[in-house]
C-alpha cells in the first residue's frame, strides 16, 4: 500500500506539499498540484481519514451511541441517520451501550481518539461530567436523554401520545384502563406514565394499583399484563408504553384465553414495523422514528459546519395508528 512518502517521491516533491494537496491548505502551484495528482492516481494512494482530520479538523465520521440495538425502534433511528449522515458526506460508526453507563463513558474515551467530528446519543446515562470529556466535540442527544440545557434533544411528545392513546381506548368504549410503564429513570417511560395518570386520575375506577412495570421489554409485558389481570380482572383496556411491552401483553392475553380486543383493547407506543405482523395487529401511538433520526443528523451537522448551535428542545408530533388490537365489533 503506497504512502504519502512514496507520492512525494514520485512527484518530485516534499510530504509537506502532499498534504498541502490533499488537503487543500496552502499554496501550491498549478503544475507541482498536477504532479502530485498524478502521482497519487499512479500509486492508488488513499489518504489517511484521521491524519487529514488532524490537518483539517474534521474525518467526515460521526458516531451513534444506541442503548439497545436489540429494540426495533434503534435500528430505525440508525437508518434515519446513516441516510442522512452519508447525503452529507459524512460515514457513521455504530455503537451499543446496552443501557450501561460505564459502558458509554468508555465509548467516550475511544471515540475521542478516533478523531471523530460529533456524536449523537441515545442515552440516559449520559451525564454533566461526560459531556464536558467530550471537550468541544458536538453533540446532539436523541429520545432518552434527559438534559435540555447543555445541547439540543430531540424526541417525541410523550406525554401528549399517552393521553391520545387513553382517549382511543375510552373512545372504543373501555371503561377501566390499566398501564404497563416502561423504566422511570428513563425520561420517556416517565412521561407516557404521567400522561396516563393525568387522563385517568379523575376516574373513579382508578387505582394506583393499574400501573404495571414492564422493563420496555417482551417478557415485562407479558409479565405485567398477568399481574393485571390477577388484580383487577374487570380491565377491558390496557395502554402499554411502548410496542415491545404491549406485544408481550397481547402474547400474555391470549394465553389467559383473554380475547383481544374483545374482552381486553390493547394500544401501544413507538410505531415499529413489528406492529403490522402481531395478531391481532398491534394499535399503536407512532413515533416519527426516522425522522427523530434524521433531525438528529441535520442539527449535529449543523454544528459541525458551523461551530455555533442553538440549543433547543425538539418535540416531534405523535400520531395514532389504530388496528385490530383495539377495533372492535361496534368500532368496525
Amino acid at each position: 500500500m503506497a504512502t504519502i512518502r512514496d507520492v512525494a517521491k514520485l512527484a518530485g516533491v516534499s510530504v509537506a506539499t502532499v498534504s498541502r494537496v490533499i488537503n487543500k491548505n496552502g499554496y501550491v502551484n498549478k503544475e507541482t498540484e498536477q504532479k502530485v495528482t498524478r502521482a497519487i492516481e499512479h500509486l492508488r494512494y488513499e489518504p489517511n481519514a484521521v491524519a487529514r482530520g488532524l490537518a483539517g479538523k474534521q474525518t467526515g465520521t460521526i458516531a451513534l451511541v444506541l442503548p439497545d440495538i436489540s429494540n426495533p425502534f434503534f435500528p430505525e433511528v440508525a437508518r434515519a441517520v446513516e441516510d442522512m449522515a452519508q447525503s452529507h458526506g459524512y460515514t457513521v460508526i455504530l455503537c451499543n451501550s446496552d443501557d450501561q453507563g460505564s459502558k458509554e463513558k468508555l465509548y467516550i474515551e475511544v471515540l475521542k481518539k478516533k478523531y471523530i467530528d460529533g456524536i449523537i446519543f441515545a442515552s440516559n446515562t449520559l451525564e454533566q461530567d461526560d459531556v464536558e470529556r467530550l471537550g468541544k466535540v458536538p453533540l446532539v442527544v436523541l429520545d432518552r436523554a434527559p438534559m435540555s440545557n447543555i445541547c439540543s434533544v430531540i424526541r417525541s411528545k410523550n406525554q401528549e401520545g399517552a393521553k391520545l392513546a387513553v382517549k382511543h381506548l375510552q373512545e372504543v368504549g373501555c371503561k377501566k384502563i390499566a398501564h404497563i410503564y416502561g423504566p422511570q429513570e428513563l425520561v420517556t417511560a416517565k412521561k407516557r406514565l404521567s400522561g396516563y395518570e393525568e387522563a385517568v386520575k379523575e376516574f373513579s375506577w382508578f387505582s394506583p394499583s393499574l400501573m404495571v412495570p414492564g422493563f420496555f421489554r417482551i417478557d415485562g409485558g407479558l409479565r405485567a399484563v398477568q399481574e393485571l389481570m390477577s388484580k383487577h380482572p374487570d380491565v377491558d383496556g390496557i395502554f402499554a408504553g411502548n410496542d415491545l411491552m404491549a406485544i408481550g401483553a397481547i402474547k400474555g392475553l391470549n394465553r389467559m384465553g383473554i380475547r383481544v380486543p374483545k374482552d381486553v383493547a390493547v394500544c401501544g407506543f413507538d410505531g415499529i414495523g413489528l406492529t403490522e405482523v402481531t395478531e391481532p395487529e398491534l394499535t399503536t401511538i407512532a413515533q416519527p422514528i426516522y425522522d427523530m433520526g434524521a433531525l438528529a443528523t441535520r442539527v449535529l451537522i449543523e454544528k459541525i459546519v458551523t461551530g455555533t448551535e442553538e440549543i433547543k428542545l425538539y418535540e416531534l408530533d405523535v400520531t395514532l395508528v389504530q388496528r385490530d388490537s383495539t377495533r372492535r365489533v361496534n368500532e368496525r
